[in-house]
């Protein structure tokens, strides 16, 4: 017969292993959410901007090349960018202003380990 005392003896909560185990996997996965923290918060800027173009009447107005100009102009007063030129694109066709947002953000993580965000976006605007 086994004594109660001698097995409570042994037991006596986390070892120093699991423990371990358990905070690198914490650090792994906030450094994770770091570092895409970031496209996703400009994203939502570049979003915001857009879509205040898309109702600002006196805006709709102009032609499409200013209008690329004034989004330009607002981005870069709050600090962000688009990845590419070719990640707005601004169509206008029969009275109806689109704004096309299509842009991926390729973010190193670990080693050769890369994540890749992706955005696509589609606004439409009656011209005036």
């Amino acid at each position: 017969m086994i004594r109660k005392w001698a097995m409570y003896k042994h037991e006596k909560g986390a070892s120093f292993f699991s423990i371990l185990i358990v905070l690198l996997m914490a650090g792994t996965l906030l450094s994770i959410a770091f570092k895409l923290y970031q496209p996703y918060i400009d994203h939502l800027t570049i979003k915001s901007v857009v879509e205040d173009i898309t109702t600002d009447l006196d805006e709709l107005r102009k032609p499409p090349a200013t209008i690329r100009s004034d989004i330009n102009k607002r981005l870069y007063i709050n600090q962000v960018s688009l990845p590419s030129p070719e990640a707005l694109v601004i169509t206008k066709e029969k009275g109806v202003m689109t704004f096309t947002l299509n842009y991926e953000v390729r973010l190193p993580m670990f080693f050769n380990i890369d994540a890749v965000t992706k955005f696509s976006e589609q606004y439409e605007a009656v011209v005036p």
